[in-house]
């Protein structure tokens, strides 16, 4: 059985103030800071074989935490980025439910089906990081590894794994700094669904 660790990064000021980060890369912000080095702590018990990271700033910082003491190498893995949000990175969650209530409310009913302007759909981000995630876990067939990826992406790994249906893509928008355990008996990942 694979003991997986889907770890959120720590929050950047952009998730402090509920507005959409997306692919942005940003540091932490001192509210993350203090969530990674939490998080470091609820997960040191584990013996993990691995550490795989999305390539921004803040998860590349949250996995250098979680392996600090250890002997292992974070690997950066360039699918494990973000949800590209388009114009909408930087805005407000609460503009974009004022401004766009329809959109809102497809991002809460149906989130693999929205599109931000110029950005990509979660659909899109599923597939991309489902390759990703297929040869990562080839590689292990037991024992605990942990992958540090932002949200709304680290709910879409969820649901992967999990094989959950996905939840409103604002409530994992401002999701940070957290971790779950994901056991995995098999090594063979299905393809995802397309909406």
């Amino acid at each position: 059985m694979l003991s997986i660790l889907l770890v959120r990064p720590g929050a950047t000021d952009f998730d402090d103030q509920r507005r959409i980060k997306g692919s942005l890369d940003m540091p932490l912000s001192e509210c993350g800071r203090e969530q990674v080095r939490r998080t470091a702590q609820d997960v040191s018990t584990f013996h993990l074989r691995a550490v795989y990271s999305a390539p921004c700033e803040s998860a590349l910082t949250t996995s250098a935490e979680l392996v600090a003491g250890r002997d292992i190498r974070v690997k950066a893995i360039p699918n494990f980025r973000n949800v590209d949000h388009g114009l909408w990175h930087g805005k407000l969650v609460d503009d974009v439910r004022r401004q766009h209530p329809r959109l809102y409310r497809q991002g809460e009913e149906y989130p693999n089906l929205i599109c931000p302007p110029e950005g990509e759909t979660v659909e899109q981000a599923k597939q991309r990081v489902f390759k990703a995630l297929r040869k990562v876990i080839k590689k292990h067939r037991d024992g605990a590894i942990a992958l540090v990826i932002p949200d709304p992406l680290a709910s879409i790994v969820h649901c992967i794994l999990s094989g959950e249906g996905p939840k409103s893509l604002w409530l994992s928008e401002v999701d940070t700094g957290n971790w779950e355990l994901i056991e995995l008996e098999s090594s063979d990942l299905r393809e995802p669904a397309m909406v």
